[in-house]
């Protein structure tokens, strides 16, 4: 196994199904004065430092201690705080990686692991200080092999680095152990059995391209099949099959259903699966699972997951505001589902998909400081509901019982580069748009944008081979109207397809590339069976939605509740820049207050018309920003006024 060469969490084989393939790892620089890259900076100075401070505080590092007897306290956390130090592990990785930082938890982390993991490869400190008589014996619940997978992709994220370090060697070596026990003891011929959370799946398919052995991508595809028959309750003590996504076999499946975490995650497994194995109707069927998720159970903001009771996806068109559970996992887990799409397919509605997550359901989740964090992420906050209840807090806090989703933010966003563009002999392909510069293929591209706030991507050739190569850029689905120029000069000989426009030429240094998307503010309204949001109309510019929130009422609604408010769509809705204490760019709202004289809770129709105050100007802010000010009020949804009077 060569470590010359970096790459990212996901590289399928030569021999997989792939329309499109990753960049190396280095390739990609993004910028830190752009969105992405100061994401990324902000993980490494604030989230990643903070994660592993809490692995300290909360203890997670300790429970391995326990193993290697080193600590003589009792367990801590959720009997699956392990995973909680493979992400920040996997992250830690990705960063050391990207900018050489945290090697000293690296290696710390690494020895720890290598002493508290049994002779067999065992490794996990639930079971293995207090509950060795429940060893793989509660393996719907244990969660046992999910952290073993996690624990893969950190090695993976090792195997990737590009480094030779003792600590990677280490962390790789320790993976491998754990599961090659997988293996001999759930593998053909072995036990029929599953982990109640998928997740182990997709880390076997990466640990078999990095190391080439087949057993893994066997016992992967195996762990698919094995789903739908039965082995997963329901009983007593576990709940009903569709929680599992156990009810029928993956290739059957049509709809998405139960823990929305675990179906996104066993769909992106299956989509590993299926390109590495060359399964076409295992692919179709995670397409297929994808369009019904999209089709009517996905949150404008690509949040999924509407109920809270089982952190589960609700029936189709069942889509509240204000009891959106919509996980960071799951989102984070869809960003994954589609980029594997996206590179099995080449179609950009996968892509779309990405950067609707990213710029919404995922970006939400952290606080400017990157350091507190929304576990849901509801798109409708009520007056009055401020407190710090984890399953709907009315502010963003700096950790949870249940941890798994700042260290999973930490991995994402190290790792973040890794998902702008792709590339192949016959040239680079963009799906992201932020400021920085990609390398491959014997071509340099200088990406510049104030992307999302504006719609004009400016990219520049600074290196290129005397050979005709493609400069391939995405056309997102919001965008209505796209033009191309070239050294200034408008285009027409761009091949569109599949939602990107391809411009073949012999390219020289210095060529100039100018995509101009069109960013108006739009008014959206769902389908009329999301019978929660009935009447209201949501804002949207460019990738991004809109919000308002109770701290930007004007000083003429001053006294009013947002549940009052209602958009005047007479109105015209302004875009303005730079005036806004969080926002770079704001939507200037109509809003009109609503007020009654009858405080009755249900009044006779003939006598419920609300009276209403003159039209008024509210910022709107982008909906990924709330809740970095004053706790209080916030909707995505805004009830549209009636026209007349």
């Amino acid at each position: 196994m060569s470590h010359s060469v970096s790459y990212g969490p996901t590289m399928p084989t030569s021999q997989a199904i792939s329309a499109l393939r990753p960049l190396p790892a280095d390739a990609v620089r993004l910028s830190a004065d752009g969105l992405l890259g100061g994401w990324q900076i902000r993980n490494a100075d604030a989230t990643l430092p903070h994660c592993i401070s809490r692995l300290h505080t909360q203890g997670n590092l300790d429970n391995l201690r326990r193993v290697t007897g080193d600590f003589a306290g009792g367990f801590a956390g959720m009997w699956f705080a392990d995973t909680d130090v493979y992400k920040t592990l996997e992250a830690a990785l990705w960063e050391l990686a990207r900018s050489g930082g945290f090697s000293a938890f690296v290696a710390d982390t690494a020895q720890l692991l290598e002493k508290a993991q049994d002779f067999d490869g065992y490794l996990d400190s639930y079971y293995q200080v207090d509950h060795r008589d429940r060893q793989w014996a509660e393996l719907p619940s244990s969660h046992e092999m999910y952290s073993a997978g996690h624990l893969i992709q950190a090695a993976v994220a090792a195997a990737r680095s590009a480094s030779d370090t003792p600590a990677v060697q280490q962390i790789l070596t320790v993976a491998r152990r754990f599961a090659d026990l997988l293996v001999r003891r759930f593998g053909p011929g072995g036990v029929d059995a599953l982990d109640g959370h998928p997740e182990v799946e997709t880390a076997l398919v990466e640990l078999y391209r990095v190391t080439g052995h087949r057993p893994y991508l066997d016992l992967a595809a195996r762990f698919v099949g094995l789903r739908g028959h039965g082995l997963l309750g329901p009983d007593s003590r576990f709940r009903q099959r569709h929680y599992y996504q156990d009810h029928q076999p993956v290739r059957d499946a049509t709809e998405v259903t139960g823990h929305v975490v675990r179906q996104v995650y066993l769909a992106a497994g299956a989509v590993d699966v299926a390109v590495e194995t060359g399964d076409s109707a295992l692919l179709n069927a995670a397409e297929r699972l994808w369009e019904s998720a999209i089709a009517a159970k996905t949150y404008l903001t690509g949040g999924q997951g509407s109920r809270h009771r089982d952190e589960a996806f609700g029936a189709p068109y069942e889509l509240p505001p204000d009891r959106a559970y919509a996980e960071t996992c799951a989102a984070i887990g869809g960003f994954h589902w589609a980029w594997r799409l996206l590179l099995a397919t080449g179609r950009s509605r996968y892509a779309d998909e990405m950067e609707r997550l990213l710029y919404n359901g995922i970006a939400a989740s952290t606080a400017l400081d990157g350091t507190a964090f929304f576990y849901s992420n509801p798109l409708q906050l009520r007056t009055g509901h401020d407190g710090d209840d984890e399953d709907a807090p009315g502010r963003r806090l700096s950790w949870y019982s249940c941890a798994c989703c700042p260290p999973n933010l930490a991995r994402l966003m190290a790792s973040l580069h890794t998902y702008t563009a792709t590339g192949d002999p016959g040239g680079l392909q963009v799906h992201l748009y932020a400021p920085g510069t990609v390398t491959a293929g014997g071509h340099t591209i200088d990406v510049a944008t104030a992307y999302p706030w504006e719609g004009t991507v400016t990219i520049s050739v600074t290196e290129t081979t005397e050979a005709p190569w493609t400069l391939t850029l995405r056309v997102p689905a919001w965008c209505a109207d796209a033009q191309l120029t070239v050294n200034g000069e408008p285009v027409d000989t761009a091949v569109r397809h599949q939602g990107y426009l391809g411009l073949t030429r012999t390219w020289s240094p210095g060529d100039r590339v100018e995509l101009a998307l069109a960013m108006p503010p739009r008014l959206l309204a769902a389908h009329h069976r999301v019978d929660a949001v009935r009447g209201s109309v949501a804002l949207t510019r460019g990738p991004l939605v809109y919000c308002l929130e109770q701290a930007d009422l004007p000083g003429e609604l001053d006294g009013i509740v947002l549940e009052d408010l209602e958009l005047d769509a007479c109105g015209p809705i302004g875009v303005i820049t730079g005036a806004h204490p969080i926002a770079p760019v704001m939507l200037l709202t109509p809003v009109r207050a609503q007020s009654s004289a009858d405080d009755e809770l249900y009044l006779p129709l003939d006598a419920a018309t609300p009276a209403a105050t003159p039209p008024a100007g509210m910022p709107a802010i982008p909906y990924f920003l709330w809740a970095n000010r004053a706790a209080g009020a916030m909707r995505v949804w805004i009830p549209l006024a009636p026209q007349e009077r």
